[in-house]
């Protein structure tokens, strides 16, 4: 059994070494990457925004290589079925003619889960992972069967093309622990991307944590301590987001219609603590808290028709938030 300072190196340890086999297949994007641990270590599903061709699909598979995970892709489209997920009992024919029926595990049973251009499927297919992201089951035919652990939902969608899609609805927005921004590689990156991608030997990673150890910083992170003043900053934070409360900044009244609901703090403390410890840390703090705060809360601010009208980034308001909790200490 190891002490606590020998569990916060553990963690470090390991997270930074995922960190770093990464890097070797993705080129950049440093601060997609490390959200994106922060969200797998923490327990929790994301959403990753960007436009095709940013390296999304490539990212969450050297993900599941490195972390030795078994994973699926689900190509979202308009006529995909939820039992194209879940999964659906089969006719099994026995020698003597005698038939049953049995399940066929769908792609969800995988520990991580590709949902590609989720936006691209209906309401009541996209509604068939609700169960899967917040109960870590699935029901078919009345029979509730658990998902491996870890398990993880990490999707991708396309903010340019709205033709032909359908757009998350608020309740499973909330569902994803981090809305992720894939941002555009700058030119040396691009350089770079081309001769990995171009050249005779492709880079493989090495597989350096099990499921068993996923799971053992899940539970060394959930340890992590959280103070009360730490915690009055979070709840400060997020009772700012909402436009009727008398602290919050001028934008935000302004242009929100709906600030985040609780989720939004369980979201900032949880990531919050896996950040904490990949520094090397057995306490949360307030930086931790404002580090992690604008992907926990861009997809949990709701725009009013004006906000929307002058093209208002979320970002930009959770920014305002956090200058204005600073100005107020």
């Amino acid at each position: 059994m190891l002490d606590p300072k020998e569990q916060m190196e553990y963690c470090k340890n390991t997270i930074s070494a995922v960190r770093e086999e990464i890097a070797r297949v993705i080129v950049g994007q440093q601060d997609v990457v490390e959200e994106l641990l922060w969200c797998v270590f923490a327990g929790g599903h994301a959403l990753l925004e960007g436009i095709p061709g940013l390296g999304k699909t490539m990212l969450v598979r050297t993900i599941a290589d490195t972390l030795d995970l078994s994973f699926s892709r689900i190509q979202f489209t308009p006529d995909l079925m939820p039992s194209d997920i879940t999964g659906t009992n089969v006719i099994r024919f026995g020698p003597q003619g005698a038939a049953d029926t049995v399940f066929q595990p769908g792609p969800v049973f995988s520990s991580i889960v590709l949902a590609d251009e989720i936006n691209r499927a209906t309401p009541k297919t996209q509604s068939a992972l609700l169960e899967a992201m917040q109960e870590q089951t699935v029901t078919v035919a009345g029979d509730t069967r658990n998902l491996p652990q870890p398990f993880f939902v990490l999707a991708t969608q396309n903010p340019l093309e709205n033709e032909g899609t359908y757009p998350l609805p608020e309740a499973q927005l909330d569902r994803f622990l981090l809305k992720i921004n894939v941002t555009y590689p700058s030119p040396e990156e691009l350089k770079e991307i081309v001769r990995r991608t171009t050249a005779v030997n492709s880079t493989t990673v090495n597989k350096l944590a099990s499921s068993e150890e996923m799971l053992k910083i899940r539970q060394i992170a959930k340890e992590v301590l959280l103070s009360d003043d730490v915690l009055e900053y979070g709840v400060r934070l997020l009772m700012m987001t909402h436009p009727d409360d008398p602290s919050a900044p001028e934008s935000v009244r302004k242009y929100v219609a709906y600030g985040s609901g609780p989720r939004g703090i369980q979201s900032m403390i949880s990531v919050g603590k896996v950040r904490a410890i990949s520094k090397g840390r057995m306490h949360i703090s307030t930086g931790d808290i404002a580090a992690v705060a604008i992907p926990a809360l861009r997809h949990r601010l709701f725009l009013n028709f004006e906000g929307q009208a002058m093209g208002v980034s979320t970002d930009r308001l959770v920014e305002d938030i956090l200058s204005a909790l600073e100005g107020s200490r």
